[in-house]
């Protein structure tokens, strides 16, 4: 008979010096971020969102586009400068830009080393300016020189994304046809829990099926304006935040 094998009793953990017991420290356990795992019922969304934007208006009443403008000109122009640079600084070029180019059709005429010239200080000046006036000659084209009024129209213009042209249709014409949506929109929208997704487009597609139509261009001015002063991306101010009680990601 093959003799019976002895049965390993339990490992016992090494002693540290002077006996003080086995030397591997458990990891600390970090302390949970107050407001961190709160959650709200799926079917309570569409009320949430209705009570953000309720909120924000209430907060912030003269919400506005932050892009000085007169015109639907105006507007796409310094919506294309906007990629990748903040609205003050395209404030601070524009006026010299509208007084050389007031319109279209002497945009169309302009020559490209002349308008880097102008909106250097913006980043990526060189496509910016390409876009500028191939955008301009092809609203004179097409359009006899007026800013088209629909999505396909504008959508259809070099340099012209849907963000631009949702922020042209709804600020200069008073059209919602969609939400623009920027960083500080995806950022908010992810932090209220309205959506879950990070493309701009299907992140859209959530917040015009949560908001009414008669708010799709107003809750991104609310978002931005709450993004820069109260909900900012490295010290949001959770304490002074009117959303606090409704938000999945506060901190209080």
């Amino acid at each position: 008979m093959t003799p019976a094998r002895k049965r390993k009793g339990p490992k016992v953990a090494k002693a540290g010096k002077a006996g003080r017991g086995p030397t591997r420290k458990p990891k600390a356990q970090g302390a949970a971020k107050p407001g961190a795992n709160r959650r709200f019922p799926a079917a309570e969304l569409p009320q949430r969102a209705l009570e953000i934007v309720s909120r924000l208006r209430g907060e912030y009443p003269g919400a506005t586009c932050a892009l000085d403008h007169a015109t639907a000109y105006q507007l796409i122009v310094a919506t294309i400068l906007s990629a990748q640079c903040t609205d003050a600084r395209v404030n601070l070029v524009t006026p010299t830009l509208f007084a050389t180019y007031p319109n279209a059709g002497a945009m169309s005429r302009a020559r490209q080393p002349d308008v880097e010239k102008i909106i250097q200080s913006t980043g990526f000046f060189r496509n910016k300016a390409r876009n500028l006036i191939a955008m301009a000659q092809a609203v004179v084209a097409d359009h006899g020189g007026e800013i088209p009024r629909s999505m396909a129209e504008l959508h259809a213009l070099p340099g012209v994304g849907r963000k631009t042209a949702n922020v042209v249709l709804g600020n200069a014409f008073g059209i919602n046809e969609g939400v623009t949506v920027d960083t500080h929109v995806t950022r908010l929208a992810g932090l209220l829990a309205l959506t879950k997704q990070t493309d701009a487009v299907k992140i859209e597609q959530d917040l015009m099926a949560l908001i009414p139509q008669n708010d799709w261009t107003i809750i991104s001015h609310l978002l931005i304006l709450h993004g820069r002063k109260i909900c900012i991306a490295r010290r949001p101010q959770c304490g002074l935040c009117v959303l606090a009680d409704i938000c999945p990601s506060a901190r209080v």
